[in-house]
């Protein structure tokens, strides 16, 4: 990682991603839930096979998030808008993204920008992505027990967890900012 950062150009200032996909949808998960003692929460229950891929990339050091939310099927056409997002959200920056070695991102047709570059994790290693417990936070606080009408209602509600995520940079820090991350040097 501190290569990578060393090899930014000098007139971009070096930002660490890590990236990772995951899918939502309408069926429900139930989890346990606090209730005042001897009350049975209710909750409710669907098996509706309708769901979206959302795809999120997080600075660590930043607590900054960039997302985007995809319909269709997750390939290189999805992921080079994803990039475009991440230019959007961190304008001006080498963007040093670091992800696992799904088909959208090896794919040769992917078209990398300039002042992005991606980086592979090493296989079977999804405990070095600080992205899998942010899924595990929006699972838990946006999704859990929740019955959702339509798909769209999903797509709201990854909107406000997104934007939630964003506006408090403390939380993603404590969620994603790993030890071996913490220890490695930004410049």
């Amino acid at each position: 990682m501190e290569r990578l950062i060393s090899e930014a150009p000098p007139h971009l200032r070096p930002c660490v991603l890590f990236e990772d996909e995951a899918t939502f949808g309408r069926i429900s998960t139930v989890r346990a839930c606090w209730a005042p003692p001897g009350i049975r929460p209710r909750v409710g229950h669907q098996q509706v096979r309708e769901y979206r891929n959302a795809v999120l990339a997080v600075a660590p050091w930043e607590g900054r998030v960039g997302a985007l939310i995809v319909s269709g099927t997750f390939d290189h056409d999805a992921m080079a808008a994803f990039l475009a997002e991440v230019q959007v959200r961190f304008p001006g920056r080498y963007c040093i993204i670091f992800l696992d070695g799904a088909g959208a991102h090896i794919s040769h047709d992917l078209l990398v920008p300039a002042n992005i570059h991606l980086e592979l994790l090493p296989p079977r290693s999804p405990e070095l992505n600080p992205v899998e417990p942010m899924w595990d936070y929006v699972r838990e606080h946006y999704f859990a027990n929740r019955v959702f009408p339509s798909i769209e209602r999903v797509e709201a509600r990854l909107c406000d967890a997104f934007r939630g995520l964003d506006a408090e940079p403390e939380r993603v820090r404590s969620i994603t900012l790993f030890d071996w991350i913490k220890a490695a040097k930004l410049t």
